[in-house]
């Protein structure tokens, strides 16, 4: 059975929101618990990566067993931009360890590939722009992934959306800086569309807090007022590990 055709964006979403898994193996990757799996529906296949609320490990400043719906809300947000820097993402009540998230798995580029560095730049301001949106408190490099188009992707968004400030980022450096025109005028148009920014706080309402979803629309509006990444601490600004 094939995979299905890279950039369907709805088209992932239904498998991964209806596709049965056929088979599953665990990947060591960090402290939580994450899976491969392959969902199949209606003659198509996909690999995902699954990660069950049950294998995540407690925190003590994030409620527990909610990483996997900020995932999903993350991607949520991505979507909403039209940035495609999060690969599709969806909230799952039935998979095989029980509720979880699921993602489109990201495949390694050709070997012998080379990315346009203006291109990567571009996306990476994009991605740090989403990151303070979400309020991302691990965005570490290893969860900076080149997709088979050369194309930026991140991965690994649990620790997100909390109501406190927890930004601390590997793009750090960026504080202080302009956010590139082409994404201010992304979040403006998104914050001016009334329709818009209804749906998209009625689908993050679904995945997190009533106080998670307030306090992202403020980062929003700030962000919109002042165009600038955050400048954060040079040491607690900064994610553990690589």
């Amino acid at each position: 059975m094939a995979e299905v055709r890279p950039g369907s964006a709805a088209e992932t979403e239904a498998i991964l929101t209806r596709g049965e898994v056929t088979q599953i193996a665990e990947v060591v990757a960090g402290s939580n618990r994450v899976f491969q799996v392959r969902l199949e529906t209606e003659g198509k296949a996909l690999t995902a990566v699954y990660k069950p609320a049950r294998g995540e490990r407690p925190l003590w400043d994030f409620p527990p067993q909610t990483l996997y719906r900020r995932e999903a809300a993350t991607y949520v947000v991505d979507r909403a931009l039209g940035w495609g820097l999060v690969p599709p993402t969806v909230a799952r009540r039935d998979g095989p360890l029980g509720p979880g998230s699921m993602q489109e798995w990201v495949a390694e580029p050709p070997e012998d590939a080379t990315p346009d560095r203006g291109q990567l730049e571009a996306e990476l301001r994009r991605l740090a722009a989403l990151d303070v949106l979400v309020n991302n408190g691990d965005r570490k490099a290893a969860h900076l992934l080149l997709d088979p188009g050369l194309h930026l992707r991140g991965i690994d968004h649990g620790v997100t959306f909390s109501a406190e400030f927890k930004l601390r980022t590997v793009l750090a450096d960026l504080g202080g800086q302009l956010v590139p025109e082409e994404a201010m005028a992304d979040l403006a148009s998104l914050l001016g569309d009334h329709d818009r920014l209804g749906v998209l706080q009625a689908s993050l309402l679904r995945l997190l807090d009533r106080d998670e979803v307030a306090a992202f629309r403020r980062r929003a509006l700030e962000l919109r007022r002042s165009g600038r990444y955050p400048l954060l601490d040079p040491f607690w600004g900064r994610p553990f590990g690589r």
